[in-house]
């Protein structure tokens, strides 16, 4: 969508702003954009966030000082710029998180799969009401993605269905799309309530642990790596609760400590 010009006059004019804050949702999800390489693109993921009422906003890697390039793609969104926190790593930027999505373009063919298990955008506000703890949702350089060691760190992946010819979207336009599920979903939605968070704790105490239990299995290290994904993936994909993770923990735990008794 884009501003129109016309010697016509009109009543309503696009652009036009509510002064109301952003949905009560959206303070429980946060983009994190991972050494991004433009500061253009990053005004311009700034005003996708701001259409949709997301405002937190983390960036991975140098600072890199927005000068008015990128505060002109921000247009209207200067406060998300403004209050845009800093991390050197991505693990530092997901310490706060309950739940991390990394974001590829990449889809892997052959056995390279075990280690792609993609969801779809319109699916993450279907399995994530936001009683569920803060959501962060990753996405790497643009024209590179996200390393594999990254996509690793994160709980679940994500991926936006394009035309192989061309597969690989612009940052900000796959950051929009992202945004717009969460909104378009929820914005209306009543489910918004519950005592599902998952401490994010006991999901790091999980993920220790699981890793902890593959390395005692006696198998080749690319098989561990794969069977580690997969443990991860399927029991966050459940989405449990802190005591039913906590019983999960027990169980991994008391596993880890027979194969390395």
């Amino acid at each position: 969508y884009a501003d129109h010009s016309s010697d016509q006059p009109i009543s309503q004019p696009m652009g036009n702003r509510g002064m109301g804050p952003p949905p009560n949702w959206s303070s429980n999800i946060c983009i994190i954009l991972v050494r991004p390489q433009n500061e253009g693109n990053i005004g311009a993921v700034a005003r996708c966030m701001m259409n949709f009422g997301i405002t937190d906003l983390r960036i991975v890697g140098d600072f890199q000082e927005i000068t008015e390039v990128g505060k002109k793609r921000a247009k209207h969104a200067q406060s998300i710029l403004e209050s845009k926190s800093h991390y050197k790593t991505l693990d530092e930027s997901l310490l706060d998180l309950s739940i991390s999505v990394g974001t590829s373009g990449k889809r892997e063919l052959g056995e390279k799969t075990a280690h792609r298990h993609f969801l779809l955008p319109n699916e993450l506000p279907k399995r994530f009401s936001l009683d569920h703890g803060r959501i962060g949702v990753v996405f790497g350089p643009e024209g590179k993605g996200l390393l594999n060691e990254e996509l690793r760190l994160c709980d679940l992946l994500v991926t936006i269905p394009t035309w192989e010819g061309y597969p690989i979207m612009n940052l900000s336009h796959a950051v929009s799309i992202i945004c717009y599920e969460w909104y378009i979903q929820l914005e209306s939605s009543s489910h918004l309530t519950g005592d599902r968070k998952l401490d994010p704790n006991l999901k790091a105490r999980f993920r220790q642990e699981v890793a902890r239990l593959v390395s005692n299995i006696p198998l080749q290290e690319h098989k561990k790596k794969s069977i580690e994904d997969t443990m991860n993936r399927i029991v966050l994909r459940g989405l449990p609760k802190d005591e039913e993770i906590s019983r999960i923990l027990a169980v991994i735990t008391a596993s880890a400590d027979s194969f390395s008794s």
